[in-house]
């Protein structure tokens, strides 16, 4: 059979990093095929030349049988691939409609028909579980009805070959599932489908052949998935078997919380809102897209209004005006979900995103900062985090998603604070740094700091939390004590979720 997709000999150079070394890709009509590979491993660098972002410097696409080359992303899209990019790419002050339907608006005499607009738009929402009115700003939405919007906005183009490029990393399990039943409806009326994820459960349930990329070569290329198991797969992956997870042994924690919020409304519609964090504790605070949570966080750090009942750390009634108060004053630290937009200064080193959240302490006398400090604090949290980049000066937008990631939390580990709001925390990160983070914040924990943990991976709610938090509608609605065990524990957190 005829692959939709080939790549022979792919090579692709960036100064200071070859990204890619002859890598191999082949995906047949009619089938899911996942590409896996740790953070730096060449996956972004092999989309973004599928997708006409990068050209290769040697090496030769074929589409169907038919050399291809891709100068732009529209050459891409018009040879009818699609791609969902790690990255957003969406236009936060037009519709949720004018998004999905961006390369082909329909229009009336030059007028965007506004009624066939939604009326398109409407039936791509609704396969993904989207129920929210077509005409509602971008910019309103939180980060997974954002990826949704994404989903959906490929979808719309009809294409013959799609690629996602960590789909899921948002998203709850119900809209995982949601996706999978659609990806499978897809494959089966022949479109070859490739996918990106290091949530290795998901390309074991999901995905019929695998490529591995290891340091910018195949480790392996289109091996059946049938036989296969995560060890397989993670073997391809960093080269050795997978390290086993340290335990943490879970208790009640005691004594005056670090974090407490009691009766807490918010402007953006929280209401009686109840919780404590304590020193040494992980609290899970886990919900379906759109109950609160990242924006409940917003509100704890200052960036979103407060409109009644209090908010104490360490006892005291603190009234936070905004981020930069929540941590000098307070000692509270917020790692974003959304780290491009909130996390991370693109233009911007890694040393300079790495200290900004000490640069009061770095400054000298007359509120200099030198570069030789800043590297020098910056440095240790670099390599502990292993952020794979050619030079402390490198800006983070160049880095991979992953990386960036790692950034984002190393800023945090920098600043040394004692509440740790962590939202998100391993979206988009390979299998060995998420374990690595699993122990940072487990040994933060240990070390004293009260950590309050959002997360839409079930596994790692259950591997991290002490007791975990349900909320639903912008209120909590139940708390499950989290002994470790995944099925029972899941089972107790989506009935308290379909109780609201």
């Amino acid at each position: 059979m005829t692959a939709a997709l080939e790549i022979e000999g792919a090579v692709k150079t960036f100064p200071g990093v070859r990204a890619l070394d002859g890598v191999a890709l082949r995906v047949a009509p009619g089938s899911i095929h996942a590409l896996l590979g740790e953070n730096g491993a060449g996956k972004s660098t092999l989309i973004k030349i599928i997708a006409g972002v990068h050209q290769p410097d040697s090496g030769e696409v074929r589409l169907f049988g038919r050399p291809v080359t891709f100068a732009s992303p529209r050459a891409s899209i018009e040879a009818g691939i699609a791609v969902v990019h790690q990255e957003r790419n969406l236009i936060p002050r037009f519709s949720i409609a004018e998004n999905i339907l961006l390369e082909r608006l329909p229009a009336q005499a030059g007028v965007v028909d506004r009624g066939a607009l939604v009326a398109e738009a409407r039936p791509l929402m609704q396969a993904l579980d989207l129920e929210l009115d077509p005409q509602t700003p971008v910019r309103e939405l939180g980060v997974a009805r954002m990826q949704l919007v994404e989903i959906a906005k490929a979808l719309a183009l009809h294409a013959r070959v799609l690629l996602l490029d960590e789909p899921t990393a948002s998203l709850t399990p119900h809209e995982t599932g949601t996706l999978f039943r659609l990806l499978r409806r897809l494959r089966d009326e022949g479109a070859a489908i490739v996918f990106v994820s290091h949530k290795l459960e998901e390309v074991l349930d999901l995905c019929d052949r695998v490529t591995v990329l290891r340091d910018g070569r195949n480790a392996c290329a289109d091996q059946p998935m049938q036989g296969l198991g995560r060890a397989d797969l993670v073997r391809w992956m960093i080269g050795r078997d997978e390290a086993a997870a340290s335990a943490r042994e879970r208790r009640t924690a005691s004594g005056t919380p670090a974090l407490e919020l009691k009766g807490v409304a918010t402007a953006l519609g929280h209401a009686g809102v109840d919780l404590a964090v304590r020193p040494g504790e992980i609290v899970g605070l886990y919900g379906l897209v759109g109950a609160g949570r990242s924006e409940l966080a917003k509100a704890i750090i200052g960036a979103e209004r407060v409109t009644g009942g209090e908010v104490r750390v360490r006892g005291e009634v603190a009234r936070i005006g905004s981020v930069g108060e929540a941590l000098r004053r307070w000692r509270i630290g917020y790692i974003s979900e959304d780290r491009k937009q909130e996390g991370l200064i693109l233009q911007h080193s890694v040393t300079r995103n790495v200290t900004v959240t000490i640069w009061h302490r770095l400054a000298g006398l007359l509120g200099w900062l030198t570069g030789g400090r800043e590297r020098a604090a910056a440095e240790p949290f670099v390599r502990r985090l292993d952020v794979k980049t050619p030079s402390m000066g490198q800006l983070v937008g160049l880095l991979s998603g992953g990386n960036q990631q790692k950034v984002s939390v190393a800023k945090w580990l920098a600043a040394g604070v004692d509440v740790l709001i962590v939202d998100e925390p391993t979206v988009g990160i390979d299998i060995r740094t998420k374990a690595y983070l699993h122990d940072l914040l487990r040994e933060l924990a240990a070390d004293g700091a009260a950590i309050l943990l959002i997360s839409s991976d079930m596994p790692e709610m259950v591997a991290l939390a002490d007791r975990i938090l349900v909320m639903g509608g912008f209120r909590l609605v139940g708390e499950v004590a989290n002994d470790g065990d995944y099925g029972t524990v899941s089972q107790a957190i989506m009935a308290a979720i379909h109780r609201v």
